[in-house]
């Protein structure tokens, strides 16, 4: 069982416009609504490529029985969710389908408790002792300490699971110092961690300051992966055009898949760079166009350079 945690769930709901005019007013086209929130949206992925998957974070009020009803819906998701009382956040992604552009809100999540906290931290060791491997992904609600995630490494590094890290700003960096088997920024998170905007020196910083690997998403342009073993790159056949909301989960799925597997690094690599550019294809965070995914997973140049190790 592979578990996905996800502090600050959410119910993720897409608009599809023809053209996003700031102060004008629009017709929506299509509306979409899918449990969501980073771990949520890596588990649905990893349900679709066969995978048992358990889920955990936070779930409440109105929204977040609107998320759990939806998953209760998700074959190969287990729904361990710790309900609290505030009410689970919205997020609001506004697709331009002229020019593809994606403009996104998102909701604060709720104020969690003292006592809230503590539900969590008892789910999670317990959830631990089935896992193959854990997720951690995404912000941390109110009330969360922000050393959260460096905690949660460390019980899980305690248990020998395997553990990758896929959040931002100050809980990264704490979590990083923890050690977390696999972290996943995006190069903006990777320069706001490291000082560097460039993904080769910034890699190598972020695994100095604890990562064993470091796979960096590039956008269109693939990602970049290093550890002890070597560094890689893997570019997609082409950029494609979509909506981009969730293409890193995919590529996380496609990651924490191939740990599983044992997979070799550069396939690995390869098939979280095809899920990902499938991702942008589909209609909403948490899916992929399958046939756009088996049609990339042969065309992925995955390149292996000098590692810095």
């Amino acid at each position: 069982m592979i578990l996905t945690v996800t502090p600050n769930t959410a119910l993720d709901i897409t608009y599809r416009v023809r053209t996003l005019r700031p102060h004008g007013s629009h017709r929506v086209s299509e509306v979409t609504e899918r449990p969501g929130g980073k771990g949520l949206n890596v588990a649905r992925v990893l349900a679709a490529l066969g995978h048992e998957v358990t889920v955990t974070g936070f779930t409440g009020g109105a929204t977040g029985r609107t998320v759990r009803d939806q998953l209760a819906g998700t074959a190969g998701v287990v729904d361990a969710l710790v309900p609290v009382r505030g009410s689970t956040r919205r997020t609001i992604a506004v697709v331009d389908t002229t020019t593809g552009d994606t403009t996104q809100l998102n909701e604060p999540g709720p104020a969690i408790t003292p006592a809230e906290w503590s539900a969590f931290q008892e789910t999670y060791e317990r959830l631990l002792r089935s896992a193959s491997a854990v997720a951690l992904c995404g912000s941390l609600p109110p009330g969360v300490p922000v050393g959260a995630y460096a905690q949660l490494v460390r019980s899980a590094r305690a248990s020998a699971v395997p553990v990758l890290l896929d959040t931002s700003g100050e809980p990264l960096r704490r979590g990083v110092a923890a050690r977390p088997d696999i972290v996943k920024p995006n190069a903006e998170e990777l320069a706001e961690l490291t000082g560097s905007h460039d993904p080769l020196q910034a890699t190598r910083a972020a695994r100095r300051r604890g990562a064993h690997t470091v796979v960096a998403s590039l956008g269109p342009a693939g990602l970049l992966a290093e550890n002890a073993a070597g560094r890689w790159r893997a570019t997609p056949p082409c950029r494609v055009h979509g909506n981009p909301t969730g293409a890193g989960d995919s590529a996380v799925a496609g990651l924490l898949s191939g740990l599983v597997e044992n997979l070799p690094w550069p396939e690995r690599l390869a098939r979280a760079a095809a899920l990902s550019a499938a991702t942008v294809l589909a209609p909403a965070a948490g899916e992929f166009d399958r046939s756009a995914y088996e049609a990339f997973a042969g065309q992925v140049a995955v390149t292996s350079e000098t590692s810095a190790a």
